[in-house]
């Protein structure tokens, strides 16, 4: 019946549109895939592509044995490069997805002890997902999530590893710099600047402006943290940023912090992983770590 081969030549038949294409994205000749994919078939009495001009297109059974290809084949991939770890005697690698910009900092902290505990992992760390991580972690892309914003799943893990604030940061010289909190509708006519992250993920949307059904007079977005807090003691405008990491930079720059109402933001940052990979020491030992490290 179904076997890893099939997984195979339905992706790439997937990917690539034609059977030339697939053919030598995979090395192998058009007639062994043809002839793979006309066994099946017979097995399952029910076509499985079908030809669309000079493209082949998936039938619904086609696409059915292609989705479980996109989840199983990961997992194939990811099982054969630890089993070369093992045969090289290596440990393995360690790779990290963050879906938390201003956490950057605080991971090179946790990076340099586990690095000196575990010299034979390799460690990747990857940034670009945005709020697509999660899936990594799903696909086998990632080992390890970094997340404040947790989005539950029954194969997934969230381990807390440490509480913060989240904080309202202005210019030392801005009114509201003299205050311990602000209030919603303070926020009016300011231009508020934030990461390259969708307004609902935002905490001073999501549980500041919003419910107070207030909002700002411009939302600007700027992708590094160093520029964000340039424009913020310059006067342009005000952001949100944990509280420790506005403590580290108030140190050297024209900036104050207060809280989001008289309640504050309380945020926790989460290290995700996939539940079967729970018993792993190294990444046990990662998460050890992370836990210790504020």
């Amino acid at each position: 019946m179904l076997e890893r081969i099939h997984l195979e030549i339905l992706t790439a038949i997937k990917q690539q549109g034609t059977l030339t294409k697939a053919a030598d994205s995979l090395h192998l000749s058009q007639s062994a895939l043809s002839h793979s994919i006309k066994k099946l078939e017979g097995q399952l009495a029910t076509p499985i592509w079908q030809k669309d001009g000079r493209n082949l297109r998936l039938t619904a059974a086609g696409e059915r044995i292609q989705a479980l290809a996109n989840r199983i084949l990961p997992q194939f991939l990811h099982t054969e490069l630890l089993l070369k770890h093992i045969a090289q005697g290596e440990m393995g690698s360690l790779r990290i997805g963050m879906e938390c910009h201003p956490c950057y900092q605080w991971l090179l902290r946790v990076i340099q002890p586990y690095l000196v505990d575990w010299p034979e992992i390799d460690i990747d760390v990857r940034q670009e997902f945005q709020f697509g991580a999660l899936g990594a972690l799903l696909s086998y892309e990632i080992d390890v999530l970094i997340t404040p914003d947790p989005l539950f799943k029954p194969k997934i893990d969230y381990i807390p590893v440490f509480d913060y604030e989240h904080r309202l940061v202005v210019a030392s010289s801005h009114p509201l710099a003299k205050q311990d909190f602000a209030l919603p509708k303070q926020l009016s006519q300011e231009v508020l600047f934030s990461y390259p992250v969708e307004p609902q993920r935002l905490d001073i949307f999501s549980q500041f402006l919003n419910p107070a059904k207030c909002s700002v007079k411009k939302h600007k977005i700027i992708e590094t943290t160093e520029i964000m807090l340039q424009m913020v003691a310059a006067g342009r405008g005000v952001c949100a940023l944990p509280g420790w990491l506005v403590d580290e930079y108030a140190k050297t720059m024209p900036i104050k912090s207060l809280g989001f109402g008289e309640q504050g933001i309380s945020k926790q940052i989460f290290v995700g992983i996939r539940k079967e990979d729970q018993q792993i020491d190294y990444l046990n030992s990662f998460i050890e770590q992370a836990k210790k490290t504020q």
